[in-house]
């Protein structure tokens, strides 16, 4: 494999919102029973078995997994405390909130402060509109970790359920106080201002939150724009829109809130939270939100499914939720999750192409082409299904057909602009891959007119160059600056020392392709390169190694015949391999 295949895995890599597939699967030899001991269903009959393959099945995403053995291991001992916690979680993950309900109050029993049980067995009472049940279980937990939000925002919404407005405003106040919450205690106490009628106060709440985080907030932009269209103040609602967009440039996420406020139909814009059910739901989403954010990406899936329990409907939540089995390699619940958004949301178009996204991840190539195409055309002023089939398809290295989509992308775009150079890099790749190296050139020059920094971009063309012995002092400052942006980016780093290497200069080579297969160690064609450079600088032994080492990690067979043959002769020497350059040693 040339270093060219290796730039555009790399390059693919970086892209926002492309992965590469895990596969999830709990071998037979991670746990250690005799196969003996293996009922019909794959299940262990020994304790340990069981726990042990739950625990693999976690580390793995595999949910159903996990809970079918953690389950079988609390049947076998239901004295296992941890088993029965981790059970009860899984299950709300997996969005079996019927077990996962009679397992809160189980583990209840044993745990009678517990936060997430407590929590779910409240989350039900309020979708019964059990309200003093809700307020009683609430106020028998102290407000420490997840309390401290949970506690406030249900008791308040539960009194407001009640109709005691000045009660549940009162119950609101610790988040007024508590660090970094003044926005979430804003929000919600202008949502209950505006379900009570006071407009104003609901305003003036409203305003606060969006200020704060400079109209940042989709949720607190949403909230407030369509109470101004249900006042008649479509200037005022285009406004924070507007705003919302400078924050969030390229977004669709307003798309018909804007076009509703163009067609002057603004009495139909919705009520976000109609009553005290869809306040919690709410508040939950907040948390969610707010721990998704921070890294927290289980325990946001578990307020999420809560959420949902809570308010099937709550299309935002959702789509987060989502994206957040998405980032736990979840991708078949992504999809299923997904699926259940109705066609008339916000979010609805957008989770199309995570749906196909996902089943290209799942090996369901054909699947993700026929969701993209049928989108295209549905939409045919939106380039954003083509550029999404664009990508799988470069992913597939169809060259041909990326090339074809994306270029029906620019069309449909029109005026290219900064947040476009994504597009056009994408694009540059596939036309340096299909041999159109102008066309390329072009379009990887247009990029950094977008982005006159962006690494990925400077080293793709700067790698480019080189390998075309073209503007070379030009093309090492490029990749000098892109390593520099990114340096842990081991395939830019890669790019350097193998430049180095080209230009003849084996002793500053070594450093850099040292550092790259720190960086990425299972790649085959960085530790190849490593090795090539141990041989210039007279370290053979060490050379041998790191070709050994490449053959061990996989390499494409073209690129496996190259490290035999210099596992077997040594590396030749071709009489025009060192790049002559006029770069001096800095």
């Amino acid at each position: 494999m040339s270093f060219k295949s290796s730039a555009v895995s790399g390059a693919t890599k970086h892209i926002p919102g492309i992965r590469t597939v895990g596969i999830v699967a709990i071998a037979a030899a991670l746990v250690t029973v005799s196969p003996q001991a293996r009922s019909a269903e794959g299940e262990t009959t020994s304790l340990s078995g069981n726990y042990l393959a739950g625990h693999v099945a976690q580390k793995r995403s595999d949910l159903k997994a996990a809970i079918r053995y953690l389950g079988s291991a609390l049947v076998q001992d239901s004295s296992q405390i941890d088993v029965l916690r981790r059970t009860f979680l899984f299950n709300i993950m997996d969005g079996r909130m019927a077990e996962a309900l009679k397992l809160a109050r189980q583990y209840i029993e044993e745990e009678e402060k517990a936060p997430v049980a407590n929590l779910a067995i409240a989350m039900d009472d309020a979708k019964n509109e059990k309200w003093d049940a809700v307020i009683e279980r609430m106020s028998a937990l102290d407000s420490t970790g997840l309390n401290g939000f949970t506690v406030p925002l249900l008791k308040s919404w539960a009194l407001l359920g009640k109709g005691d407005k000045p009660a549940a405003l009162e119950a609101l106040k610790p988040l007024r106080d508590l660090g970094g919450t003044r926005a979430m205690h804003d929000l919600h106490a202008g949502l209950m201002h505006e379900l009570t009628g006071d407009l104003a106060a609901a305003e003036t709440y409203y305003l606060a939150v969006v200020e704060d985080d400079e109209g940042s907030s989709l949720r607190a932009s949403r909230i407030l724009g369509t109470l101004y269209e249900r006042q008649g103040k479509a200037a005022e609602a285009k406004a924070v829109f507007d705003l919302y967009l400078q924050a969030q440039p390229g977004t669709s996420f307003v798309d018909m809130d804007m076009e509703r406020l163009a067609e002057e139909e603004t009495k139909n814009a919705p009520i976000l939270v109609r009553n005290a059910k869809d306040g919690i739901a709410e508040a939950i989403f907040g948390i969610s939100s707010l721990l998704n954010r921070q890294g927290g990406s289980e325990t946001a899936l578990v307020l999420a499914r809560l959420a949902l329990h809570l308010r099937p409907d709550f299309a935002v939540m959702r789509y987060m939720a989502g994206g957040i089995l998405e980032n736990l390699e979840s991708y078949e619940d992504a999809v299923a999750v997904y699926r259940e958004l109705p066609e008339d949301t916000p979010f609805t178009r957008s989770a199309t192409l995570r749906i196909a996204r996902n089943l290209d991840r799942i090996d369901d190539f054909d699947g993700a082409v026929e969701i993209l195409k049928k989108a295209a055309e549905m939409f045919p002023d939106d380039s954003r299904p083509l550029i999404s089939l664009g990508d799988t398809y470069r992913r597939h290295e169809k060259w041909e057909d990326a090339i074809a989509a994306y270029d029906e992308a620019v069309k449909r775009i029109g005026t290219l602009e900064q947040l476009h150079w994504q597009l056009l890099y994408s694009r540059g790749i596939v036309l340096e891959r299909a041999k159109q190296w102008d066309r390329a050139e072009a379009d990887f020059l247009k990029a950094l007119e977008f982005e006159p920094d962006q690494p990925l971009v400077l080293n793709y063309l700067g790698y480019s160059w080189v390998e075309q012995k073209k503007n070379l002092d030009q093309a090492l400052t490029m990749i000098k600056t892109a390593v520099a942006k990114r340096p842990h980016d081991g395939y830019i780093t890669d790019s350097l020392g193998w430049v180095y290497y080209q230009f003849g200069r084996y002793a500053d080579a070594v450093p850099e392709l040292e550092r790259a297969v720190e960086l990425r160690p299972e790649d085959p064609v960085i530790n190849d390169h490593l090795g090539d450079a141990y041989w210039k600088v007279g370290r053979r032994l060490e050379a041998t190694f790191q070709w050994n080492h490449a053959l061990a990690l996989d390499p494409e067979p073209e690129h496996r015949e190259k490290i035999e043959m210099k596992l077997k002769n040594g590396l030749v020497e071709e009489a025009d391999a060192v790049i002559k350059t006029t770069t001096d040693g800095g």
